[in-house]
């Protein structure tokens, strides 16, 4: 990868970051809740995710999620929950999410990350799974709608 590259990525990452953590500051009452569940993991190498449910609205709405991975081993199954921000209609929920903030541990020993999607919509998950930390993959996470 040349150095342009390189500092062209990092700048960007920087930008995201800025930006989320300033949309969150700018509405910090989550718009919706949601809950996933793995389908599959690999030990040691992270997760295939599979399916959530989005509470929006007074509805619940499901969608199939890919591009997490769980650092942790001897894991067989894995879920996490978070909130939603600046969800207005529910056709923004959909697409590629990018690291907002890189992964974090939380306290309890639960792993977190905040995401943003090109509608502004804000995601901030963290496992469920005692002692797992999450992270995006290379091409960010992806959500479909069922």
């Amino acid at each position: 990868m040349s150095k342009v590259r390189i500092i062209f990525s990092m700048a960007l990452f920087v930008l995201v970051a800025l930006a989320t953590t300033s949309v969150l500051a700018q509405s910090p009452n989550p718009s919706g809740k949601i809950s996933v569940q793995s389908t599959s993991i690999a030990a040691g190498i992270g997760v295939s995710w599979g399916d959530g449910i989005l509470s929006f609205q007074g509805k619940d709405v499901h969608f199939s999620v890919g591009g997490l991975s769980l650092v942790d081993f001897g894991i067989s199954k894995a879920s996490a929950v978070g909130e939603v921000y600046n969800l207005k209609d529910l056709s923004q929920f959909p697409g590629n999410y990018l690291a907002g903030e890189a992964g974090f541990a939380l306290a309890g020993g639960m792993g977190g990350i905040s995401m943003r999607n090109s509608n502004g919509v804000v995601i901030v998950l963290r496992s469920a799974s005692t002692g797992a930390k999450l992270q995006l993959g290379p091409s960010g996470l992806d959500i479909k709608m069922k």
